[in-house]
């Protein structure tokens, strides 16, 4: 991938790094907010939490159902995590990476999503459904 487009969303948590990484594992805490959306009903989550393992999360929106598939490239607990990412099983992948820090008694996220400058046009979007997954993270953490 030529310069790709690098999209990047912070937040600081309430919660040691260690708690924050694992909840990127935990299939019940995944899913409250990872790809959740409000009226969408979790089918399907499976993790396999090694490089090379990944992940599965299936919602229903309707008459739809929302895939998203992960393959961990890298796993540094509590630091960093990051996996290739795609919307459809064959699909074409982008790069996340999630960077934790602790700091300020809890932890600090930076995620950044690395994708094909084509799909600039998806770029705000693509932040704001970032920026909602790190929302949805503190709330589950919170509970």
């Amino acid at each position: 991938m030529a310069d790709p487009l690098k999209l990047v969303v912070s937040r600081q948590f309430d919660a040691a790094p260690e708690a924050v990484f694992d909840a990127w594992f935990d299939a019940e805490s995944i899913a409250q907010w990872l790809f959740a959306t409000p009226g969408g009903v979790m089918e399907h989550i499976a993790i396999t939490p090694r490089v090379g393992g990944g992940f599965e999360v299936f919602e229903r929106r309707g008459d739809q159902v929302a895939m998203h598939f992960g393959t961990f490239v890298d796993l540094d607990r509590p630091r960093r995590l990051a996996f290739d990412f795609r919307t459809e099983r064959d699909g074409q992948a982008t790069r996340v990476s999630v960077d934790f820090e602790a700091r300020e008694g809890g932890c600090f996220v930076t995620l950044t999503h690395e994708m094909d400058a084509k799909w600039a046009a998806y770029g705000e979007r693509t932040r704001a459904g970032w920026t909602g997954i790190l929302e949805g993270l503190a709330r589950a953490l919170a509970d």
